[in-house]
C-alpha cells in the first residue's frame, strides 16, 4: 500500500493540502457554533441586550455558512482528486495486465486480475476519497472538541478525555484482525468470478447436457464460502460501532453527572453543560466517523497490496542480446526452427537465464508438455500440425510467438532466437487465427482491422481472400454493421472468415492457423487455403487442424501425441511410416494410401 501511495497519490499532495486547509477552515467554523452559543446562555443573554444577541447570533449564521461553503468546495476536490487517482491507478493496472507474459496472466488467473481491476480499484477510490473528506475533517472535530471542552470546563473534559484510550484499543484490535480477512476474503471472490465466468461463457454446453443443477449447486457452495467470509468480516467490524456508542454514552452521562453537580456547587454554568453536550455528541460523529475509516483503510489496504502485486510484477521475458555467438549453420536460411525444444506450462522452479533449464525440467522430463521437439521451416513453405486434443500443438504456436519461454532448447525465427527480438518486433513478423479467438463488439471494418491502420483496399483485399466477402457483401453499409460481443449474430463459419481476414490484412511474413477452418466445409476450407496462397505466395504457414484434408498438401505435416513427435514428413511419407497418422486419414477420408497397400501387400 505503501507503494501505491508515493507513486500514485503523492503526485496529488499539493491538490490535497489545499483541499485540507479548506476542510481545515470549514471544520474550525463548526467547532465555533457550541462555543459562542455557551457564550450566548451564559454571557450575553444575562446582560438583556438583544442588538448584542442579534449580534452573536449573526455571527453564528456566518460560522454555518461558512463551515457548509468551505466542506462543498473541499468535498468536490477530494471527489475530483479521489477519481483522477483512481483512473491513474486503473489505466497502469490495465496496461500491465495486457504486457504480463501468458505464464504471469496464469499465475494470477484471469478472474483475479478481473477483480483487481474492478473491485480492488473501487476499495482504492473510496479510501482516497474517504481520506480527505473525513481524514481531516474527523480528527480536527475530535481533538478540537476535546481542546475546547478543556477551555470550557476542565474537570468535566478529563471525563470526556477518560474514555479516549478505550475507544484507541478497540479501533487497533479490529483493524489487526480486519486486514488479513479482507485478504481472504478477496482470494475468495476471485474463486466467485472465476466460476460466473466460465458458467456464462459455457451457458449453451451446461443447457445442452442438462447440468444446470449441477452448476447451481457448485454456484451455491462458493457463494455460501464468499458469504460466511463476508459474514465474519461484517461480525469484525461490527464490535466498532457499539462498542464506540456504549464508550461514549457511559461517558456523556458521566459528563452530565458531574456537570449537574458543578451547576449546583456554582462551578460552571448552564450554557456550558449545552455545549458540552453539542461537542460530546460532535466528538461521537467523529470517533464513528474513524471507525467507518479504518473499514474502508482495511479493505483499501488489502487491496492496494494485491493492485501492487500486478504493478509490481517483473517483466517475464526481458529481451536478451545475443544469446548465441558465431554461424548458426543452415538455420540462418531457415524462417523457422525449434531445435530440441521441451516446455513445462508449470515448471516449478525458479527460471533460470535462457538456454539453461530449470530443475523442474531435468528432473521431470516425462511430464514434459512438449519434450526434445525439432523441425526446420524454410521461408515460403506450410507446416500442418496434427495430433489429439492435449497433444501439444497450441503450444507450439505459443512458443513460437513468445507467448511463453522454452525451457530448454531454442526456438528461431529468421535465424534469431525468439528471445533477442523485442515484443513489438517479433509480433510484427505474424498473422495468427486462435483456436477460440475473440470477436470484439463493433463494426466488421474494425474488427478486421483492429487499430491498425489500414487502407479501404487493405481490408477488401482480406475480407476477399479469407472468404468473408461472400457474407459481408463488400458494401460500405455492411462492412460498418455492428457484431454483437463474440460475433454472437455470426455463424461459426463467418466468425472464423472474419478471424482469418484479420490475421491476413497485413500481409504478415508468419501465418499461424490454429483449427481455424473447423466450422468451414471441405469446400470452402480448400478454397480459402488455395485463395490465401495466391495473395501470401512467400509467406511461411503454418496450420493446426483436426482434419487431414487442410494438411495434406503441407510441405511439411507434424504429428504430435502427448507432446512428443510421433511423425515428421509429406503426406504420402506419413502414410507410410505414422500408424496413427494412417489411421486418423483413414477415418476421416476413408482412404487407404498407396504405401499402407504396399505393406499389407508384403505381408499376405
Amino acid at each position: 500500500m505503501k507503494q501505491i501511495i508515493m507513486r500514485y497519490i503523492r503526485p496529488y499532495f499539493p491538490r490535497m493540502g489545499v483541499g485540507f486547509l479548506i476542510k481545515f477552515v470549514g471544520t474550525i467554523m463548526d467547532l465555533c457554533i457550541p462555543y459562542i452559543l455557551a457564550y450566548i446562555i451564559d454571557t450575553v443573554i444575562p446582560l438583556r441586550r438583544r442588538e448584542l444577541v442579534l449580534l452573536w447570533g449573526a455571527l453564528m449564521i456566518v460560522c454555518s455558512l461558512l463551515a457548509v461553503a468551505f466542506n462543498i468546495v473541499a468535498n468536490r476536490m477530494a471527489s475530483k482528486v479521489a477519481s483522477d487517482a483512481t483512473e491513474v491507478i486503473r489505466h497502469d493496472l490495465f496496461r500491465k495486465t495486457m504486457y504480463l507474459s501468458n505464464r504471469q496472466t496464469d499465475d494470477f488467473t484471469k478472474p483475479s486480475l478481473i477483480s483487481r481491476m474492478t473491485t480492488d480499484t473501487y476499495n482504492l477510490h473510496q479510501m482516497i476519497g474517504r481520506i480527505q473528506r473525513l481524514g481531516v475533517r474527523a480528527p480536527i472535530l475530535l481533538i478540537g472538541g476535546v481542546c475546547v471542552t478543556f477551555t470550557l470546563d476542565p474537570a468535566m473534559a478529563c471525563v470526556l478525555l477518560a474514555v479516549m484510550p478505550f475507544l484507541a484499543a478497540i479501533t487497533v484490535f479490529v483493524s489487526r484482525r480486519s486486514i488479513p480477512m479482507y485478504s481472504i476474503l478477496q482470494e475468495a471472490q476471485d474463486r466467485f468470478v472465476r466460476m460466473v465466468r466460465e458458467d456464462i461463457a459455457g451457458i449453451r454446453v451446461i443447457k445442452a447436457l442438462s447440468k444446470v443443477g449441477v452448476e447451481v449447486e457448485r454456484f451455491r457452495e462458493i457463494n455460501r464460502e464468499v458469504v460466511e467470509r463476508e459474514r465474519k468480516n461484517g461480525m469484525v467490524m461490527a464490535v466498532i460501532n457499539p462498542s464506540m456508542n456504549v464508550l461514549l454514552n457511559l461517558g456523556l452521562v458521566a459528563v452530565v453527572l458531574v456537570g449537574a453537580m458543578r451547576v449546583n456547587n456554582g462551578t460552571t454554568e448552564v450554557g456550558k453543560i449545552l455545549a458540552f453536550s453539542t461537542y460530546f455528541t460532535i466528538i461521537l460523529n467523529a470517533v464513528m466517523s474513524v471507525s467507518k475509516m479504518f473499514v474502508v483503510l482495511s479493505k483499501a489496504i488489502a487491496s492496494g497490496d494485491r493492485i501492487w502485486q500486478v504493478l509490481d510484477s517483473g517483466e517475464d521475458m526481458d529481451v536478451v542480446e545475443r544469446l548465441y555467438e558465431g554461424d548458426i549453420g543452415a538455420t540462418r536460411e531457415s524462417e523457422i526452427v525449434f531445435e530440441h525444444v521441451t516446455f513445462f506450462y508449470h515448471a516449478g522452479g525458479e527460471r533460470q537465464s535462457p538456454g539453461e533449464m530449470t530443475t523442474a525440467v531435468q528432473t521431470s522430463r516425462e511430464n514434459a508438455n512438449l519434450l526434445d521437439l525439432n523441425f526446420v521451416i524454410k521461408k515460403g513453405e506450410t507446416l500442418g500440425i496434427i495430433g489429439e486434443i492435449g497433444s501439444g500443438k497450441t503450444t507450439v504456436i505459443n512458443l513460437l510467438m513468445r507467448l511463453y519461454d522454452v525451457d530448454e532448447g531454442r526456438v528461431l525465427v529468421a535465424g534469431r532466437d525468439v528471445r533477442e527480438y523485442t515484443r513489438e518486433e517479433l509480433k510484427a513478423k505474424f498473422g495468427v487465427v486462435f483456436q477460440n479467438d475473440t470477436i470484439f463488439e463493433g463494426t466488421i471494418a474494425e474488427n478486421v482491422s483492429l487499430g491498425r491502420e489500414l487502407t479501404e483496399q487493405q481490408l477488401e483485399e482480406a475480407l476477399f481472400y479469407a472468404r468473408a466477402s461472400e457474407f459481408v457483401e463488400q458494401r460500405e453499409e455492411k462492412a460498418a454493421e455492428t457484431l454483437n460481443i463474440k460475433g454472437a449474430n455470426l455463424s461459426g463459419g463467418q466468425k472464423q472468415r472474419l478471424l482469418i481476414a484479420r490475421a491476413l490484412a497485413a500481409k504478415p511474413e508468419i501465418l499461424i492457423l490454429d483449427d481455424s477452418s473447423s466450422a468451414l466445409d471441405y469446400r470452402t476450407d480448400a478454397a480459402l487455403r488455395r485463395g490465401i496462397r495466391e495473395h501470401l505466395p512467400d509467406t511461411t504457414f503454418i496450420i493446426v487442424a483436426q482434419r487431414v484434408s487442410s494438411i495434406r498438401g503441407a510441405d511439411h505435416i507434424l504429428v504430435l501425441e502427448d507432446g512428443r513427435t510421433i511423425g515428421y514428413g509429406k503426406h504420402e511419407e506419413l502414410m507410410e511410416s505414422c500408424q496413427v497418422y494412417r489411421e486418423i486419414s483413414q477415418s476421416q477420408m476413408g482412404e487407404l494410401a498407396e504405401g499402407s497397400e504396399r505393406m499389407v501387400t508384403q505381408n499376405v
